[in-house]
């Protein structure tokens, strides 16, 4: 049917949920016809919207069509920064307003799909979503409690409640006359099927957005996201409100048609943007699993594909994309090249439960307790996204931007940073606005947080932020503290590396995959640790073996004690011919100059295997959060 049609069932005080990560799924064609039926008859009114990421381009299109006084009663999302329209309303009181974090509402759909009261979850403790705090309500109006504390098992959990969904908007590529709908060209899959089922259980109406027809019977019912069964009915859109993004009208590689020649991309310019990007990319995981935010972060993936680093490490985007280069701007959640594209609930679902080596996230406000805001400033409210279940929840994280705001100006000439024009707008506070990401949180569980900006780096400790790195050219007096409204914890301070700096590739992959065996090797100051850097070593010669015994010896043999030992194995390898000489090495290396030995990686298989190869070796090993300790001293 048309749009029209289809809008015209929507009902006073109906809950509408809609799809849509900015342009990415956005059901444009209904959102347009559902605002022309207000406009012209000044119903629906009073309705709650539903959204998980902000269906919108951050000025007309999207939720901004829907931002009419007397249309929305409540607005219910997890990202607000690109429907400013509706924000707006939210902070003018003129609308009940909730921010939740985006992959709880992603995930709540299926919770309302079952008939469950809610949902269970630790994301959210600690920040602006906790009710010892605001509970995730944006203003004075909003008094409904949508989030709740309770205690099990003497642990602290956030329950977020169900509700029911009375109209879903939803989009797809291809629909039969039955309702089953394909998504072959859409660059993202979303929360389509939990959203159907959302409103179908809750006797409510499913309408879906495609750009065309099919005979019934045709559709491969591999490909069907949505099945008939819950579609009431369907909407065949204009092209120009059927975009595959809201800056591209259709790419084959964002759906996975077809693979974009990364070479083909050009480097970024030299600037701040840049340099904070390659400081933060120095931080990837070998082999490791990364989500990369929106803003500032986006350019990771660039600085990553031009230091052909794509093949290394697994770049994500929270709403299902994995692998492959994840875009920027108006084309952020898809990706060129993915390597699969699941649900967006089910992102969250990996996401929550660790499953991330290392996030990288924006940073606007920050406190001397390494709480961060990146979700409300003043009058301007933009809301937490994914930003609460990735930063809470990655194994380590790196939180980009620059030190200030506001007409900063910087240049890069000769490896060195000149602050040409400090920025009006302090970022670094005595306390932040909203906590989105509590640092206190963050050293009580011993998360590994960086703050990147691009005139020095701080690291977060139970004492509060402390300045550990400095671009060169950068006085720490004039350009850091005179612009920070705390002074930081101030110890060993070392320069940014260099080669960030410098107009031209920093060579990172070689620098991982290349490494002399002796720059891998480094003893503590007081002589009592001894730091293995495998990450990228591939041992296929005999001599390395040799050269490997002679300077551990080198090193050991003059200390009147024995070591405890560290060995970082990401993206490790040995050929088969060699591998049980090296085991037998490193049991001889032990048993002779290691008090304890400490293995990490991320790779399960290689933990469970060197655990067997060093029994047989008469070596006793238990895993500990993933790395392999051996203690020489205590047999466990």
């Amino acid at each position: 049917m048309s749009a029209d049609e289809a809008v015209s069932v929507i009902r006073d005080g109906d809950t509408v949920a809609v799809s849509g990560f900015v342009g990415v799924g956005t059901p444009d064609e209904l959102l347009i016809a559902l605002e022309k039926r207000f406009l012209a008859t000044g119903h629906p009114r009073n309705l709650t919207l539903v959204f998980a990421a902000a269906p919108g381009d951050g000025k007309d299109r999207g939720l901004n069509r829907l931002a009419h006084k007397g249309l929305v009663k409540r607005g219910v999302g997890g990202h607000w920064s690109l429907v400013p329209k509706l924000a707006r309303l939210a902070v003018e009181n003129e609308i009940e307003a909730y921010n939740l974090p985006l992959g709880c509402v992603s995930q709540l759909y299926r919770e309302i799909a079952g008939a469950k009261p809610g949902m269970l979850s630790k994301v959210g403790l600690h920040t602006f979503v906790d009710p010892r705090q605001q509970g995730g309500k944006i203003n004075n109006r909003t008094t409904e409690d949508l989030v709740s504390l309770q205690t099990i098992d003497d642990q602290e959990w956030l329950f977020y409640k169900s509700m029911p969904i009375d109209v879903a908007f939803l989009r797809a590529t291809t629909a039969d006359p039955g309702g089953n709908a394909t998504m072959e060209r859409e660059a993202l899959k979303l929360d389509a099927t939990a959203m159907a089922m959302a409103a179908h259980n809750s006797d409510g109406v499913v309408i879906v957005q495609v750009e065309r027809m099919a005979e019934r019977g045709s559709l491969n019912p591999n490909r069907v996201h949505i099945p008939g069964t819950l579609v009431d009915c369907v909407v065949k859109s204009k092209p120009e409100n059927h975009m595959q993004t809201y800056a591209t009208p259709y790419n084959h590689a964002f759906s996975g048609e077809l693979r974009h020649p990364l070479e083909s991309i050009p480097a970024m310019p030299l600037d701040i943007r840049k340099v904070i990007a390659r400081r933060a990319a120095l931080e990837l995981p070998i082999h490791g699993v990364v989500n990369l935010g929106i803003g500032m972060p986006e350019s990771v993936a660039a600085v990553a594909a031009e230091e052909g680093m794509l093949d290394c490490v697994t770049l994500t985007a929270e709403p299902g994309v994995i692998g492959g280069m994840p875009q920027g701007g108006l084309d952020f959640g898809a990706a060129l090249n993915p390597d699969a594209v699941i649900q967006q609930s089910a992102q969250f679902d990996f996401y929550d439960g660790g499953g991330l080596d290392m996030a990288c996230l924006g940073m606007a406000q920050t406190d001397k307790h390494g709480n961060v805001n990146v979700s409300k400033f003043g009058s301007r409210f933009a809301g937490a996204g994914g930003f609460i279940n990735i930063s809470q929840n990655a194994s380590r994280l790196v939180l980009a931007g620059t030190f200030t705001a506001g007409g900063l100006k910087a240049e890069i000439n000769n490896g060195a940073l000149q602050i040409v024009q400090e920025g009006h707008a302090q970022k670094f506070l005595t306390a932040v606005e909203q906590i989105t990401f509590s640092g206190s949180l963050a050293a009580e569980t011993e998360q590994p947080v960086l703050y990147v900006t691009e005139r020095c780096v701080f690291r977060n400790t139970p004492q509060g932020l402390e300045l550990i790195e400095v671009a060169p050219g950068v006085d720490i007096d004039r350009d850091i503290l005179a612009h920070m409204a705390f002074t930081p914890v101030i110890g060993d301070v070392i320069t940014m590396n260099p080669m960030i700096f410098e107009n031209r590739p920093m060579e990172l992959k070689a620098s991982i995959f290349d490494a002399p065996l002796r720059d891998r090797i480094q003893l503590s100051q007081d002589q009592t640790a001894l730091e293995f850097n495998f990450r990228g070593l591939r041992i296929s010669d005999p001599k390395q073996l040799v050269d490997l015994r002679a300077l551990v010896i080198e090193i050991c043999q003059p200390l009147l004690t024995k070591v405890d030992c560290t060995v970082y194995y990401d993206g490790f390898d040995v050929i088969p011919e060699l591998d049980k000489s090296y085991r037998d090495l490193i049991a001889e290396l032990e048993k002779t100059y290691y008090k304890t030995t400490k293995r990490i990686s991320r790779d399960p298989f290689m933990r469970l295997r060197f655990g067997a190869e060093l029994a047989k070796r008469d070596l006793h090993a238990r895993l500990v959060r993933g790395a392999i300790v051996t203690n020489h001293a205590v047999h466990e």
